[in-house]
């Protein structure tokens, strides 16, 4: 049975352009139109007046579906619009309350306060990649998501020109507690964290892989390489062979794990046969270049991502 919008006793239904998620209904009741343009569809039922922008005399045109349909979009972004600044809020705090719970862990000798920061390191680029499909499919979407690093970004550059001091952000994030350490590795991690998700978004395996691989890789090599280190790499005595060997390990399984799980969701559709084989190789290079004694010239945040994003990009796109 239709549903009706009912403006007065004699009534005509005219079709209106449809756009997906719209709120309105495909068809609205106008009066005093000729019967036969009637059609029996989906309408609503409203009790109280109805503000039209056609006369109750004239028979809408094309234009006038086209501003009811600029309409209909217009409302579509802005419930879009909602949900992403939602979702954006939503993520600052986790992202604050992640930090927070690594310095009170740390600031009651529960964890080593190394291990801490390189949790940290981890944990807080794998989460923001994990949350983005809590966005919507708006053009908009990566922009709002955005905004959580570059929220980190404005933090850093703050504290890091000591125009305020943040003694629990300098625990966290830099090795010696100084301010000015957070304008090196810490602030091209989040400007890396902007450009894969301006760049890529979760529609490609480029943007996934080399924040795996930052995050992942690069983050639990520095764990093992303290612990289990001894054995030194030849060309690079400040890296050790267990690090370097759990960095290609785990890099490759992290981006396997997030690539599965943005293909679960629908988001990227992949041949997984080739798809281990390109992170494969993706992992190793990067790895390789990890390793290099170029650390003191250049971050292994600027490095290991943009190489991976160089070779992903190549493996998915042009070898695909």
């Amino acid at each position: 049975m239709s549903r009706v919008l009912t403006i007065s006793a004699t009534a005509a239904v005219v079709p209106f352009t449809h756009y997906p998620n719209s709120i309105l209904p495909r068809h609205v009741r106008l009066s005093n139109l000729p019967s036969s343009l009637t059609v029996t569809t989906h309408t609503l039922t409203f009790r109280g007046r109805f503000f039209s922008p056609y006369s109750s005399q004239a028979v809408p045109g094309p234009a006038d579906a086209g501003l009811t349909g600029g309409f209909d979009a217009i409302i579509g972004d802005g419930g879009s619009m909602l949900q992403d600044a939602g979702a954006t809020a939503l993520v600052i705090a986790g992202a604050y309350a992640l930090v927070s719970t690594f310095d009170f862990l740390s600031e009651r000798k529960l964890i080593e306060q190394n291990l801490s920061r390189k949790l940290v390191h981890i944990l807080s680029g794998l989460l923001f990649m994990a949350s983005w499909p809590i966005f919507s499919a708006s053009r908009w979407a990566r922009y709002f998501a955005s905004v959580v690093p570059l929220t980190n970004c404005l933090r850093l550059v703050i504290n890091g020109l000591s125009l305020a001091t943040d003694e629990g952000l300098l625990k966290s994030v830099t090795r010696e507690g100084k301010p000015e350490e957070l304008l090196r590795g810490p602030l091209y991690y989040v400007l890396v964290l902007i450009l894969s998700a301006l760049l890529f978004w979760r529609e490609s395996p480029v943007g996934v892989i080399s924040l795996a691989m930052m995050c992942g890789g690069d983050g639990i090599a520095d764990i093992v390489g303290r612990r289990f280190g001894s054995i030194k790499i030849p060309y690079n005595k400040q890296k050790s062979l267990a690090g370097s060997l759990s960095m290609f390990v785990l890099g490759f399984l992290v981006s396997i794990g997030m690539l599965y799980y943005f293909s679960a969701l629908g988001y990227l559709h992949l041949d997984w046969v080739s798809t281990v084989e390109r992170v494969a190789v993706v992992s190793f290079i990067a790895t390789m270049v990890e390793s290099l004694p170029i650390t003191p010239t250049v971050d292994d945040n600027i490095s290991v991502p943009l190489v991976s994003m160089v070779v992903a990009s190549l493996a998915f796109d042009l070898l695909a």
